[in-house]
């Protein structure tokens, strides 16, 4: 099988390369805007695991990007089993201070190249038949099916936070995004899964360390691994959508009922431990 990951340079991304390579000998095609960085990446992972390993530079945030990649795999006779849209930016700040390029890079990223990076490859993916051999293999206990998507939202999807506005918005459409066409493809043998986790131990949301540290202690923070292992194996399952913790479980409910007074204090908060 070949899985194609966004953002796959660092974070998430690389976990998901890390864990797909060793845990499933599954071949990579990586994709970044972290030129260097992914070079590195894929000579590891192959040099590590076996596994052939493609590194590819893009700026996802384009308009075309989508097409782009996809035309990239029909050139170079390349076959997506697995797609994961895990690329994605953030950043805290009023509305009318943040710059148009910033926003529409997050508007682009987050929801344009999705869309079409998941209807490109889907399509191919419904269109597929499978070999005698593959319909035959299993994996995590299910009979393997034409192609698997995996969404990376976010449990933001239900906050209206100043600040992260925008950030928020487009994870909603991820959500229900996803969740629809898990219905609509779910009897074609493609399966798409969204992931909604809260906070993850990375770099992304620029906490201080001891605030990260702190954060995972007290479970409120999920390791990347951790988080990557459970979503691969929701995704291999046929699961629809998945929410890591069982605090994010209990306080999600909460979210769309919080007092004003609660949502400046967090602002004020966040705000002061940011880097």
């Amino acid at each position: 099988m070949l899985a194609l990951i966004t953002g796959a340079s660092s974070g998430i991304g690389l976990q998901y390369a890390t864990q797909l390579a060793c845990d499933y000998h599954t071949d990579l095609l990586l994709v970044s805007n972290q030129e260097k960085e992914l070079q590195q990446v894929a000579a590891d992972l192959a040099a590590r695991y076996g596994v052939k390993t493609i590194s590819l530079y893009a700026d996802l945030s384009k308009q075309d990007a989508a097409e782009q990649l996809h035309q990239y795999c029909r050139d170079n006779q390349l076959v997506v089993d697995i797609l994961i849209n895990n690329a994605g930016v953030f950043f805290f700040n009023p509305y009318c201070e943040t710059s148009m390029k910033r926003i529409e890079l997050m508007l682009n990223l987050h929801m344009t190249t999705v869309a079409k990076l998941t209807r490109l490859f889907g399509e191919d993916m419904i269109a597929r038949q499978l070999t005698a051999e593959e319909q035959a293999q299993t994996i995590c206990g299910k009979s393997r099916r034409k192609g698997y998507v995996l969404n990376m939202s976010s449990m933001s999807a239900w906050m209206a936070m100043p600040g992260i506005q925008t950030y928020n918005a487009t994870k909603a459409f991820i959500y229900n995004f996803s969740k629809a066409l898990w219905y609509e493809w779910k009897h074609k043998g493609v399966n798409i899964t969204v992931m909604t986790p809260g906070a993850v131990d990375t770099e992304l949301f620029g906490l201080a360390p001891h605030l990260r540290r702190l954060a995972v202690a007290l479970t409120v923070s999920i390791p990347p691994e951790k988080l990557v292992k459970r979503a691969l194996r929701k995704m291999f399952r046929g699961k629809k959508a998945d929410m890591p913790g069982v605090i994010n479980h209990l306080c999600t409910p909460l979210l769309k009922h919080t007092p004003d007074w609660l949502v400046f204090l967090v602002m004020k908060f966040i705000g002061k431990y940011q880097k």
